[in-house]
């Protein structure tokens, strides 16, 4: 237990003594960014999150093989003897998520968040429809739907997806969000977690204006700070978990954010960085910020999109990005179920 000071409170000293990582974790809920199981083990995070790069990552570890062996087999037999390789290929994507996902929750004692395929994000009924599946396939392994996050891209289609999954009871984590517009849409339509994305934001200002910025005047930082104040002060029940962290000022600049999502680099540097962590997002301060209530339809949702050029081009980047992840998953599954077949040709 560290020394207390006046009001039950560690006095400085003690706290210049403590890590970052400790003293976020008493006012913000650590989630690891990863799909590497061993950086979940080290980091004891409550919740974990992935996205096809990472699991494309993972999927390319040796110790990982037995298990993208072991679901490409499953997948092979279950599609039947007349499915074709891109149909088994893409049944083993959907099972080696969920596979990932069930290893990680044998250790954090939270949630998941496993992602809808990102070439789906502008196609509300395929979105609903898979997030269904998903959800299937983790409660068939006897894991419930209060530990799952089925991740959606903030796009007006995806938002829609996830309302109705919502009222469901399949909890949604509304990735790749930029702005306000995006954020308020989300909260209206009742979603259980967004992930604003920090770094990205960070990066379109940094190559678009040519300068660097300080964690405290950081764009991406100003945008989750927004979005909070917005929340809190409005009453929503939406968690804002910032993610795509670049350094850990990023971080600790957020410090009091519902969720962080972070990277095993930048939660190692946490770790072995001591000092005191000041509290810089607060709901009680929140409360006394005068904002200006915005109602949104998707005209409305689609004007202030197109006028935050910032949000569009990383929106439409995002998923570019994670549709390429996605393929390059699949070929490294198709390439991995030729070997297989090939050994069984052998033996035979």
């Amino acid at each position: 237990m560290p020394e207390l000071g006046k009001k039950g409170l560690p006095d400085q000293e003690s706290r210049m003594s403590r890590t970052l990582l400790e003293q976020l974790r008493e006012i913000t809920i650590v989630v690891a960014d990863t799909g590497d199981i061993q950086s979940v083990e080290k980091f004891a995070p409550r919740d974990a999150t992935t996205n096809p790069s990472l699991i494309t990552a993972a999927a390319q570890m040796p110790e990982y093989q037995e298990i993208v062996d072991e679901t490409l087999l499953q997948a092979k037999k279950d599609a039947g003897s007349g499915a074709t390789e891109p149909q088994i290929v893409s049944l083993a994507f959907d099972r080696l998520a969920v596979s990932f996902g069930k290893m990680i929750l044998k250790i954090v004692p939270g949630r998941v968040s496993t992602e809808v395929d990102a070439r789906l994000s502008y196609d509300t009924e395929a979105t609903i429809a898979k997030g269904r599946y998903l959800i299937s396939e983790y409660e068939n392994a006897g894991i419930s739907r209060e530990r799952i996050l089925i991740k959606i891209a903030s796009t007006w289609q995806g938002i829609r997806a996830a309302e109705i999954l919502e009222k469901e009871g399949i909890h949604c984590n509304l990735t790749l969000l930029f702005g306000l517009h995006q954020a308020i849409a989300c909260a209206d339509a009742r979603v259980t977690l967004i992930s604003p994305f920090v770094g990205r934001i960070m990066d379109w200002y940094k190559k678009t204006t040519g300068r660097d910025f300080m964690p405290s005047e950081d764009p991406g930082v100003l945008s989750v700070t927004q979005i909070y104040n917005y929340y809190k002060k409005f009453g929503y029940k939406t968690q804002i978990m910032g993610a795509s962290f670049r350094n850990i000022g990023e971080i600790t600049e957020l410090a009091g954010c519902d969720l962080l999502t972070i990277s095993p680099s930048l939660l190692a540097q946490l770790q072995e960085t001591t000092g005191t962590l000041v509290r810089k997002l607060d709901p009680t301060k929140a409360a006394t910020i005068e904002i200006e209530k915005l109602t949104l339809d998707k005209d409305s949702f689609d004007r202030m999109h197109a006028a935050d050029p910032m949000a569009s081009d990383k929106l439409a980047e995002g998923i570019l990005g994670f549709s390429k992840a996605l393929e390059s998953l699949e070929s490294l599954l198709a390439s991995r179920l030729q070997k297989l077949d090939s050994s069984t040709a052998i033996l035979k």
